[in-house]
């Protein structure tokens, strides 16, 4: 049975599948980042713990978080912070179970979408950073580098 070519892409595919999971996260991080003061009335509108607290880990998580991931660096315990992070997100920020009609349905796509993300980055702690990433780069020339 072939693999597609699968073994011969592996890092290839993995630099795309890191790139491709965290541009929803930096996008939204950055608007975030430059839009603070709505981040933490978002985060109290949502009921959010410590809205303040909530909108800066947010912030953190979705740019910097997500920009280590991209770049390789200290992917498989980041991916895993992720996983957490994203669990969270869904479970506060798109309750469908507790909401009606189309607020519903958004809360329930966002949801399962969230969920999918969550797998995403289960793959990616699985397989690790790839050849294209800085862990790697590190690992190559002998640097210290979280594993």
């Amino acid at each position: 049975m072939t693999n597609f070519a699968a073994d011969r892409m592996r890092d290839e595919v993995i630099l795309a599948a890191r790139i491709l999971l965290i541009v929803l996260f930096l996008v939204f991080g950055w608007s975030k980042l430059i839009g603070y003061s709505a981040t933490v009335a978002y985060m109290a509108q949502v009921g959010a713990p410590m809205p303040s607290l909530a909108a800066l880990v947010a912030l953190v998580v979705e740019v910097f978080v997500a920009l280590a991931i991209g770049l390789g660096l200290w992917v498989r315990p980041l991916a895993l912070l992720m996983v957490l992070y994203t669990l969270g997100t869904g479970l506060i920020g798109h309750p469908f179970w507790a909401t009606e009609g189309a607020v519903r349905y958004n809360d329930a796509v966002n949801f399962y979408k969230n969920l999918s993300i969550i797998g995403g980055f289960l793959l990616l702690y699985v397989t690790g950073a790839g050849r294209y990433a800085l862990d790697s780069w590190m690992r190559r020339t002998g640097l210290p580098i979280a594993r």
